[in-house]
Parts: C-alpha cells; sequence; structure tokens
C-alpha cells in the first residue's frame, strides 16, 4: 500500500517548507506566475461547465483539476504556503524573514499569472473587446460574481467584512488541507485524489480564496463589472489573503504542529537508538 501516516505527511511538509524558503526568487515568481494562471484556467472551466449545465456542483467537481496539477507540478500557490512554511517556522526550521520572502514572492507570482490569464479570457469572450460581456453566459457569470465579491460585502458594511474574512478562513482550510491530503500517497493517483477532495468541498460552498480572487475580480472589472480597483483591495483581495493566512495556520500549521508532528520528531529521534538496541 503507499498510504502514507498523517505524522509522516507533517514530516513530508515541514521538509516541503524547508525546501521552499531556499528557492531563489526568480523561481518563486515564475512557478508562482503559471499556478496562478492554471488556477484561473481551473476557474474558468468550472463556471464554463456549470453555465453549459446548470449545475454548480459540476463546476465544483471539475474545478480541482487546477489544483492537482498545481501540486503535481510542485508550483508555488501562496494560500498553500501559508499551512506549509508556517509549520516548519513553528519547529524552528525556518525564519520569519524566509518564510515572508516566499509569501511575497509567492503572492506576486500569483497575481502577475491570474492578471495574465484573465486578460488573455477576456480578449477570447469578448472577440477582442468586439462584443460586450451580455454575448456570453460565462462572461455574465464572472462579472456578477466579481460583483459579490466586492460590492456585496461593502453594503454590508461591517458584517461583509467579517463574513467575506471567514469564508476566506474557512477556504484555506480546505486548500492547505489539500496539499497536506495530497501528501498521504506516493502514487500519482493517491495525490491527485487526495488533493481533490478538500478543494471541491471549498469551491463547492463559494468559499473566498485569494489567489482564485487575482483572476475572477480583475476578469469581470475588464468585462465592465462597477467595481473599483479600491473596491477589489479594500473589500476582498486583502481581507481574503488575510483570512486565508489565519485559515491556513490555526487549522493546518498549529493543528498538525500540536498532534502529528511531535510524534514524527520523536519516533525518527528513537529509530537511531532502537537500530542500536538490535545488533
Amino acid at each position: 500500500m503507499d498510504f502514507v501516516k498523517p505524522a509522516d505527511m507533517a514530516k513530508a511538509m515541514s521538509d516541503s517548507g524547508v525546501m521552499r524558503a531556499e528557492l531563489p526568487v526568480r523561481d518563486m515568481i515564475v512557478r508562482g506566475m503559471m499556478a496562478g494562471a492554471l488556477l484561473g484556467i481551473a476557474t474558468s472551466l468550472a463556471l464554463t461547465a456549470a453555465t453549459q449545465t446548470g449545475v454548480p456542483l459540476v463546476g465544483a467537481l471539475v474545478f480541482p483539476v487546477g489544483f492537482v496539477m498545481i501540486v503535481c507540478l510542485g508550483l508555488e500557490l501562496c494560500t498553500g504556503n501559508f499551512g506549509i512554511l508556517t509549520l516548519s517556522f513553528m519547529e524552528g526550521r525556518i525564519g520569519f524573514a524566509p518564510m515572508m520572502r516566499n509569501f511575497a514572492w509567492g503572492f506576486l507570482g500569483n497575481l502577475i499569472g491570474s492578471l495574465l490569464y484573465a486578460l488573455l479570457l477576456v480578449i477570447a469572450l469578448t472577440n477582442f473587446w468586439h462584443t460586450g460581456a451580455d454575448a456570453n453566459p460565462v462572461a455574465r457569470k464572472i462579472v456578477e460574481i466579481a460583483q459579490t465579491k466586492t460590492t456585496a460585502y461593502e453594503a454590508l458594511g461591517t458584517a461583509g467584512m467579517i463574513t467575506c474574512f471567514v469564508k476566506a478562513m474557512l477556504c484555506n482550510w480546505m486548500v492547505c488541507l489539500g496539499v497536506t491530503m495530497s501528501m498521504m500517497s506516493t502514487s500519482t493517483l493517491g495525490k491527485i485524489l487526495g488533493g481533490w477532495l478538500p478543494i471541491l468541498l471549498f469551491f463547492a460552498q463559494g468559499f473566498e480564496h485569494a489567489v482564485v480572487n487575482m483572476f475572477m475580480i480583475p476578469a469581470g472589472m475588464m468585462l465592465g463589472a462597477p467595481v473599483s480597483f479600491e473596491q477589489w483591495w479594500a473589500w476582498n483581495q486583502i481581507p481574503v489573503t488575510l483570512g486565508n493566512f489565519v485559515g491556513g495556520v490555526l487549522f493546518i500549521s498549529l493543528a498538525w504542529y500540536l498532534t502529528y508532528r511531535p510524534q514524527a520528531v520523536r519516533r525518527h529521534a528513537e529509530a537511531p537508538s532502537a537500530a542500536v538496541a538490535t545488533r
């Protein structure tokens, strides 16, 4: 069997965090750009599936294809790294500065890749702005969602901000769990299945993901959604990024550090002694 025990998954998470903290800036940006673009592609695929079938759950079923591609290719997704590198930081294996360096460059790479794909998709949907968003059901849906994720929260004031933040926490609980569960197997199929399940859960319930929104909201703005740059960042991108960070740290990094990581450390520390005893 290729099943990896949770304590060993925790060690793999920590090792991955150390490796990612040491990446050159070029690699973080390029891998971040590819991750942002792939997640945008997966989002537009999910919207296409949902509009064609009239069943939103179908979109949620296909959306994780982008995430598993990111995981299998070893790309940089800042939201997943929130949970991975923070675990390494808690163990004292990386410093605060290298951790924040990865978060910052990964975020920038995700943003560039997401914006680039948003521009290309809008060109494709509007025939290079020769037709309006109303002519395409996917374009109309993007405009609608862009407003739901910004001006709808703004209309609620403080309640909208809290809702946005909490939905972001819940989202990255599942995203970081997807990263974690992709390590539950040593086979490609097992990694795909492990990563697929939590991502389906967050997308189906409409939670807020910072990188998805880096694509969705700018694409909606390009298609004519009445959303300003300030509304995008103040009522979504900033609170969602912070909520994603808090959710990943609390529900994955801290939880795994407290319950699974000590077991892995203890077992690996005892292994040499056991080997000596058998000689």
